[in-house]
């Protein structure tokens, strides 16, 4: 059993490209809850609001200065945890379709956390953070269209055993007493 924090599709989609004619097909998802993901910026930025299709021209480095968005003369740099997974993966599946972040002010730190930081030190940042750490930090959040879902899920090989389903089932008991 695993734990991922992007969606089941996103993750095979990702790993067939490196380990390919794996028996992916036996894998079985199990939400256990799902967090939504905050647009987050310096508190200095006026920016408060944007659409999605906006955010993904700044993802892709068509649209690089908060100029273009109503703000102050500054370059937006873009703040992601670095490794491919959780909740990048779901910035590029969700608005991206896919593809990755071509930006060439793009920013990856290691952790969640690291990513908070960084978005409250530089003054250009926009850093994609669980809701909750975001307004933990007091951190400014874009608004937009459409809201961004992280999904935590655990994954099996197969069927889960009855051991497995009682992880399943206290994770998911937890999690919806932390809602």
């Amino acid at each position: 059993m695993a734990m991922i924090s992007a969606p089941l599709r996103t993750e095979i989609d990702l790993l067939q490209k490196v380990m390919p004619g794996l028996a992916y097909d036996q894998l079985r998802e199990f939400t256990v809850s799902t967090t939504q993901i905050a647009i987050s910026v310096h508190p200095s930025n006026l920016v408060r609001k944007a659409s999605l299709e906006t955010v993904r021209k700044i993802l892709l480095g068509q649209v690089k200065n908060w100029r273009d968005l109503g703000g102050e003369d500054q370059t937006i740099r873009v703040v992601l945890v670095g490794g491919g997974g959780g909740l990048t993966a779901v910035v590029e599946a969700e608005l991206l379709g896919g593809q990755t972040v071509t930006t060439p002010n793009v920013i990856f730190v290691k952790t969640p956390v690291q990513l908070v930081q960084v978005v409250e030190q530089e003054r250009g940042a926009m850093g994609f953070a669980q809701l909750a750490l975001a307004r933990q930090r007091g951190l400014p959040e874009i608004v937009t269209d459409k809201s961004i879902v992280q999904t935590l899920s655990l994954v099996t090989n197969g069927n889960p055993t009855p051991a497995m389903q009682s992880v399943i089932d206290v994770t998911r008991t937890i999690a919806q007493k932390m809602m």
